[in-house]
């Protein structure tokens, strides 16, 4: 999975489709969730340097999305669901004047990928889950340069992407991502002994894989730093998260495995570092804020000024770092294996989570029973066969099956659970 002859993230390189010098025009896909919102807020206090020409969200949020819509003076603005396309129209109305002509409305499943090729300098992919595949490649082929948050259609379509991707093209806003893409700026490749991804711990840190078996919906959604989605504060606290970030910072990057390693550090702080062959090691740190990797992947080469806070560094704060527990936390070497793998395997382990997290956030699944329902699914799926000739049909086709194994495996464990 790693032929390509540079890293897909590169801060040494600049992919630039657009040269005025006039403000950055941008898409924001998912604009409702916490990425986009976020996004949001940084473009409209810095609109010197950027403009937002297009919007999309799923569909639950219209009032929202009608509201970013007439405070960006968009052009177009899109969901996924069909359904929400009447509501959407009647809040657009609501928020402007009259006679104002509204933003150009798309809707359906592919309309996110629609505004990803629009004309546009980057498309920022804040979508969540897999389903930012389609978007992530419409974004790269158009000749976009693509802010990706959405790490999974990396993870999941990852020869796919490489197969398209130019030089510099992609730009990481995943914190551990930036963090990374920042500190490999000050050497070159040939010089990086490891890369270092910080946990937090979630929830969840110090305790044992016993200590794990009642934790309910409610505790695993109560992330002690981040501010999140549900899905991916569950993540963080089972740490599949951090092992989708293992498997992206691989892709990103052209790093083997066997060079990516996780420690926990629970002030979050320190976003990841990258060690040198020197044996100097380089961390990108700042108080935890999702709008300074934002401004990177929107941004770059320059920075916004003011993007995020900064260290008050007239208070003491202490930072702590430690090993990470394989055996309560069993998905980072999971995914490494997955990684290993690669082809349709970690399509199979991405969808076979996404599946898992849905039951147990509505009581049909133990915590303990994500992973290992995962587990299991990975290991009936076995080696992948496809190799390098991946096509966007066997990610669909891996998806659609991990899916419905996990949802049969769940229903299955729930079932034996009330016998």
């Amino acid at each position: 999975m790693s032929d390509s002859p540079t890293p897909l993230a590169d801060p040494h390189l600049v992919f630039d489709p657009v040269t005025d010098d006039g403000p950055r025009d941008i898409v924001v896909l998912g604009s409702t969730g916490s990425i986009g919102t976020q996004a949001v807020d940084l473009v409209l206090r810095n609109p010197d340097r950027f403009r937002v020409t297009a919007l999309s969200a799923a569909g639950g949020r219209v009032g929202l999305l009608a509201e970013q819509a007439r405070r960006l003076r968009v052009r177009t603005v899109a969901v996924a669901r069909e359904d929400a396309a009447p509501a959407l129209r009647e809040a657009l109305a609501a928020q402007y004047g009259p006679g104002e002509p509204l933003p150009e409305i798309l809707a359906g499943p592919d309309a996110a990928t629609q505004v990803a090729a629009s004309d546009c300098h980057t498309v920022l992919n804040g979508i969540t889950g897999s389903i930012g595949l389609a978007p992530t490649l419409a974004a790269l082929e158009a000749g976009r340069t693509l802010a990706l948050a959405n790490k999974e259609s990396l993870i999941v379509g990852g020869p796919l992407v490489k197969a398209i991707a130019k030089p510099g093209q992609i730009i990481p806003v995943d914190s551990e991502h930036a963090a990374l893409f920042q500190a490999l700026a000050s050497g070159t490749r040939a010089d990086v002994r490891k890369l270092v991804v910080t946990a937090s711990g979630g929830p969840f840190r110090g305790r044992t894989k016993d200590q794990l078996a009642d934790v309910t919906p409610e505790d695993a959604l109560a992330h002690p730093t981040w501010a999140m989605g549900p899905v991916i504060t569950v993540n963080s606290s089972t740490l599949v998260n951090k092992g989708l970030e293992v498997i992206e910072a691989h892709l990103l990057y052209d790093i083997p495995f066997d060079r990516i390693e996780v420690v926990v550090h629970p002030q979050s702080y320190v976003h990841s570092m990258v060690e040198f062959t020197d044996g100097s090691t380089l961390a990108q740190a700042t108080p935890p804020d999702m709008r300074g990797p934002i401004a990177i992947g929107v941004g770059w080469p320059e920075r916004v000024p003011d993007a995020a806070p900064a260290f008050d560094w007239t208070k003491a704060s202490s930072w702590e770092f430690f090993p990470l527990d394989d055996e309560a936390f069993p998905a980072v070497n999971l995914a490494r294996h997955v990684g290993e793998l690669g082809s349709t395997a970690p399509a199979v382990f991405n969808a076979a989570n996404e599946e898992c997290v849905d039951a147990f956030l509505n009581g049909k699944l133990p915590y303990l029973g994500i992973m290992e329902t995962v587990t299991r699914v990975v290991a009936e799926h076995g080696t992948p066969r496809t190799g390098t000739s991946l096509t966007v049909s066997d990610v669909l086709e891996a998806d659609a099956w991990a899916r419905t194994r996990a949802r049969e495996l769940s229903a299955k464990a729930t079932a034996e659970a009330r016998a």
